[in-house]
């Protein structure tokens, strides 16, 4: 039995790791795309008000999609597919963003990167999460998004590069459809090598359950809500250092590498740490993050590359955290369907706070940071109460 358990284990790690470098040259694409998108559109006249809402409706559209892609993943068990056309749509709309000549193409494009990702994403989830089952959900998730950070940290730096020699957005753009194709190629031998995910947790055919989800979950839901509609778009603060030239240029990309550096890092050891410490990890993680905003948009390039350590590290525990306390609350059967209606959550608060930071920015910067503050800490007593309802028993896990 042990032998067995062994043998499951370097399958899960093994479909974790090829499912990272996925993401890996995900990440490198449509993060090194993000990384001057926000000044790629006002470059094309595009005002922070904008900018604000078009980064806003992408994560819209990419999170709300994930309750219905997640259902119907759940529903025909069917997760390569939708993989597969959300990876598709992900990665060639970035490269895509080379022939825009105009705010609104780019924008459009932009929404399409995301709407892409969102498609895949729930279904990517369950897949990792059968895999948490024999190696530790938080240490699945923390690898998972190291390998995502890492690429994360590697696409900006590889756009700076190509600013610098060529100055162009467009070139930089074109050059990312090579990492786009990897990651394609790369999907299709990690589908090849495990087409039946789900064996990873010794489940041969899981049928989606009827109950409900739990009161734990919903607070989940609400205190992942309110860290999206407080976190910044980096499509925003780019605009603040392209509008105030307090970050020349050619630097935006590498400040915004640098944060996804501390992600790949944060990441991986808020992970591991939370599948042995638990609450405190997260609470942390999210109440150090929160102060990234003062930091980004009242000092100088100094304090504000400081605040985007900050801010990575939030990225880090929203994609490595989150995911992971949810394993103890979303019940068998129903787990792509969990992480969308979680999902979905959370980019619906991410477009009304995107879109509120952006009208706050044209009226006042002080006004957006305690915006943006008050919101994340607000989260913390409800991660609190969740965790208490997450251990008592409940109705929809009896």
């Amino acid at each position: 039995m042990d032998a067995h358990k062994q043998d499951v284990a370097k399958l899960a790690f093994r479909f974790v790791l090829i499912i990272g470098i996925v993401n890996f040259f995900a990440d490198l694409t449509y993060e090194g795309g993000r990384s001057v998108v926000g000044p790629f559109l006002g470059v094309l006249g595009a005002s922070a008000a904008i900018v604000g809402f078009v980064a806003g409706l992408g994560e819209l559209l990419g999170y709300g999609l994930r309750s219905v892609t997640g259902y119907l993943a759940d529903k025909t068990l069917k997760y390569w597919i939708f993989a597969f056309i959300g990876y598709a749509v992900n990665m060639l709309a970035v490269p895509a963003l080379a022939l825009a000549g105009n705010w609104p193409v780019a924008a459009a494009l932009v929404v399409a990167e995301r709407t892409g990702r969102g498609i895949r994403r729930p279904s990517m989830e369950a897949m990792l999460f059968y895999a948490g089952k024999s190696i530790g959900h938080g240490w699945v998730f923390g690898l998972n998004e190291a390998l995502d950070q890492t690429g994360a940290t590697l696409g900006p730096l590889i756009t700076a590069f190509i600013l610098y020699r060529r100055g162009t957005y467009q070139h930089a753009f074109a050059v990312l459809l090579v990492s786009a194709l990897l990651c394609l190629a790369v999907l299709a031998v990690a589908c090849v090598l495990q087409q039946r995910p789900q064996e990873l947790e010794g489940v041969s055919a899981p049928h989606v359950a009827t109950k409900g989800f739990s009161k734990a979950f919903w607070l989940y839901v609400a205190a992942g809500a309110l860290i999206a509609a407080g976190f910044a778009d980096f499509s925003l603060i780019a605009f603040h250092f392209q509008k105030t030239r307090s970050v020349s240029p050619g630097l935006v990309p590498v400040f915004y590498a640098a944060a996804m550096a501390t992600g790949a890092i944060a990441s991986l050891v808020l992970g591991k740490l939370l599948d042995r410490v638990g609450l405190p990890i997260l609470l942390a993680a999210f109440g150090a993050s929160a102060f990234f905003a003062p930091l980004v948009f009242l000092q100088g390039a100094q304090m504000q590359f400081a605040g985007m350590i900050l801010w990575g590290m939030g990225m880090g525990a929203q994609d490595s955290c989150l995911k992971a306390v949810l394993a103890a609350v979303v019940p068998p059967g129903r787990r792509s369907t969990g992480f969308g209606v979680f999902d979905t959550g959370f980019g619906v608060a991410w477009f009304a706070g995107s879109a509120i930071m952006g009208l706050l920015y044209e009226k006042s910067l002080a006004a957006l940071v305690l915006f943006s503050v008050v919101l994340q800490l607000l989260a913390l007593p409800v991660f609190a109460f969740a965790r208490k309802a997450g251990s008592a028993p409940s109705q929809a896990e009896a």
